[in-house]
């Protein structure tokens, strides 16, 4: 296609030609003022100079037309997966494809999208921004979505220069039930109660049927499920306390009702780390010796610590002849401490303690049945747990792992870890840092008395000279003994021969007594970062069996697992959605999160279109249900109204392309200039005639 116009090259700037054609008029006005017979040959002449210096040309260029585009972005996010959204999307989509071919002179772009990153959504504005940029924006006729309505980022819809138009997905009917925890601290004290505020939201066109409380199944590490009925649209409050201390998650699901639009937001996970506020400890002490400052010391350090330290400076059997009077300026509330409170202390420590008489065997039975309700003890066994006198000769041998067998060994020795010790939690890396020595054995310091114990039951942990038992573990009833056959580990805190990591087994060994989830046994974990999904099995045992995870669609995945250690197995796994995963391997149970348990794209589930309202209506566009019908395609004029009955419609650009521009001067100079000095004599001479 050729076209042409006139164009002007001045030879000087306008505003000089401006002034020289003000001059020229004023002058020829004069001209004519005077009666100058000549006065319209010099206007004629200044008229034919100016154009001289205009310089007009014509253009002629020669044109190719282009094509209008269509902008298309198909949503395919996880709230577009519901239903039969994804079949209403392949057919407007296809039939969107169909309109444009139909059309003259257009073409279409199109781009899928996806759940944003970090759980952002549906980010159909910023995808619509980057297929915009990658075309003229002379030549965008239009832009279509085909979604749910849903999109997370309106705020950065780009500026159009033609209709923006939704083909909606969903249907009228619709309706959906969602649950929402809108209050969860991420710490809580262990023994207190936690307030948590838990919602249920109906939304759509709700159904008659759907009215009444909703059914609540709430579990807490997997464990027994409590079932409630909830009031739909009320804030609830959910008083809670923690089972255990370090991470717990508990679970909300909420029962599926018949015709809601998923499922995937009625469920509900929250990690609570549960600490305490203090960790209470009796210590009681029996003959003093080098190793009891060690042992007040180390929990004195601890802020977390209460500490109550009960010791014996005069036996009964001590006959020195001072008065008792002169010996204590209180009296020592044992009768208050061992039956009335034992319950409130977290630990008993038995260090060196022999029975003299103090403690009557009514406070030792109570000990006993402490632990077994859930209590923890720590006996620290010195000579005398191998006479006569032994607490094991008392109501707590009843609970002790280990009998002594009256020997006393009193030789250098180094404590060693067992095959067993080197799985458990407790003692599982406890030499590291520390080295090895020439036969093997860690590198830490050696002890010099070791009480031979004869193992009933239990876990032997560590070991001393000949293999013989050195640390005991084991559980009775519903709380825990640690029984450790020397008191020589201050040895290790005073830094003999190296030290050795005396603090680190203590403070293990107190949080294996108090039930903390890092240090059981027999455990299943699974950590997230990202989508990535670390798993860890601890056990005593052989290799377990594969892992199976559930999704958050249903699908089940078996992962195998890997020996990452003594006792220690891992795997990792990518999670390919957000979302509640369930992991099980026939024995243990864990859950794990990625992302919220209900993502944002779940949040709102009824497909509608006001979200996008505004951009839609600055153009004039429309938002059509899929369900009553997919519209035509037709051009409209810019500015008139781009969408009615069946219809939606695009604005023609009628953009071009110049392949060739030609410049033909209208105007010689020489001759314009030959034409103005013919008129200006032409002028005088007339004038002169006179």
């Amino acid at each position: 296609m050729d076209t042409g116009q006139i164009i002007f090259d001045p030879h000087l700037p306008w505003s000089l030609l401006a002034i020289a054609a003000g001059l020229a008029a004023l002058f020829t006005a004069l001209a004519l003022w005077r009666g100058l017979r000549g006065w319209w040959l010099r206007g004629l002449a200044a008229v034919a100079l100016l154009i001289a210096l205009a310089n007009p040309a014509l253009q002629q260029e020669e044109r190719a037309p282009l094509s209008d585009i269509v902008l298309m972005v198909i949503d395919e996010s996880a709230s577009q997966q519901i239903a039969d959204r994804p079949e209403q999307t392949a057919r407007a989509a296809q039939a969107v494809r169909d309109e444009v071919a139909r059309l003259p002179n257009t073409d279409l772009r199109e781009i899928t999208l996806r759940d944003g990153e970090d759980d952002a959504g549906t980010l159909a504005m910023r995808a619509l921004s980057e297929l915009m940029a990658e075309e003229p924006r002379a030549r965008i006729a239009g832009a279509i979505v085909i979604s749910d309505g849903q999109v997370h980022d309106v705020e950065s819809a780009p500026n159009l220069p033609a209709p923006l138009h939704v083909l909606l997905t969903g249907h009228e009917t619709d309706w959906d039930r969602r649950l929402l925890v809108t209050n969860a601290p991420a710490f809580a004290i262990l023994d207190e109660e936690v307030v948590l505020t838990l919602r249920v939201e109906d939304s759509g066109a709700v159904p008659d049927s759907a009215a009444g409380p909703a059914p609540l199944t709430i579990s807490i590490d997997g464990g027994e499920p409590m079932d409630f009925n909830v009031p739909v649209g009320e804030d609830l409050e959910l008083p809670i306390t923690l089972p255990h201390g370090g991470m717990n998650v508990i679970q909300f699901q909420l029962a599926t009702a018949d015709g809601e639009l998923t499922e995937r937001n009625n469920s509900a996970v929250i990690q609570i780390n549960g600490v305490r506020d203090r960790l209470r400890v009796l210590l009681v002490s029996g003959e003093p010796h080098p190793g009891e400052r060690t042992w007040r010391n180390l929990l004195k350090s601890d802020s977390s610590v209460d500490l109550v330290h009960f010791t014996i400076l005069r036996p009964p059997e001590k006959q020195d002849g001072v008065p008792v009077s002169e010996l204590s300026l209180i009296a020592f509330p044992t009768r208050e401490l061992f039956l009335e409170k034992i319950d409130e202390f977290d630990l008993i420590i038995f260090d060196r303690y022999k029975r003299r008489g103090i403690l009557p065997m009514l406070y030792l039975e109570n000990v006993r049945d402490y632990v077994e309700r859930g209590g923890a003890v720590l006996v620290a066994a010195g000579p005398d747990f191998a006479t006569a006198d032994s607490l094991y000769r008392s109501p707590l041998g009843d609970i002790l792992p280990a009998a002594p067998s009256a020997r006393v060994l009193e030789e250098p020795y180094r404590p060693q870890m067992t095959d067993l010790g080197r799985k458990h939690p407790v003692t599982e890396g406890l030499d590291q840092g520390f080295g090895e020595t020439a036969d093997g054995q860690p590198g830490w310091g050696r002890w010099f008395r070791l009480i031979d114990l004869i193992p009933d039951r239990g876990d032997v942990v560590m070991s001393g000279e000949d293999d013989r038992p050195l640390l005991v573990l084991d559980r009775v009833g519903e709380g825990r003994v640690a029984l450790l056959g020397s008191d020589h580990a201050w040895l290790w805190n005073r830094g003999y021969e190296g030290g050795g990591p005396q603090l680190e087994l203590l403070r293990r060994l107190a949080h294996w007594m108090m039930k903390e989830p890092e240090l059981e046994e027999e455990a299943l974990t699974a950590t997230a970062e990202g989508q990535t999904v670390t798993i860890t099995r601890r056990t005593l045992g052989d290799a377990p069996a594969d892992v199976e995870i559930t999704g958050p669609d249903g699908t089940v995945v078996a992962v195998p697992l890997e020996e990452d250690g003594p006792g220690r197995f891992t795997a990792t796994y990518e999670g390919p959605e957000i979302g509640l995963y369930r992991l099980s391997d026939g024995e243990m149970d864990a859950v794990v999160a990625l992302g919220p348990a209900a993502p944002k794209e779940f949040e709102q589930t009824i497909a509608s279109a006001e979200p996008l309202a505004e951009p839609v209506a600055a153009l004039r566009g429309g938002a059509p249900r899929i369900e009553d019908g997919l519209p035509g395609i037709r051009e409209v004029r810019e500015g008139r109204v781009a969408a009615g009955r069946g219809w939606i419609g695009i604005t023609p650009r009628e953009a071009y392309l110049t392949a060739d521009v030609r410049l033909i001067p209208l105007v010689s100079p020489w001759l314009f200039l030959l034409l103005t000095a013919a008129l200006i004599l032409g002028g005088w001479l007339r004038e002169g005639r006179r």
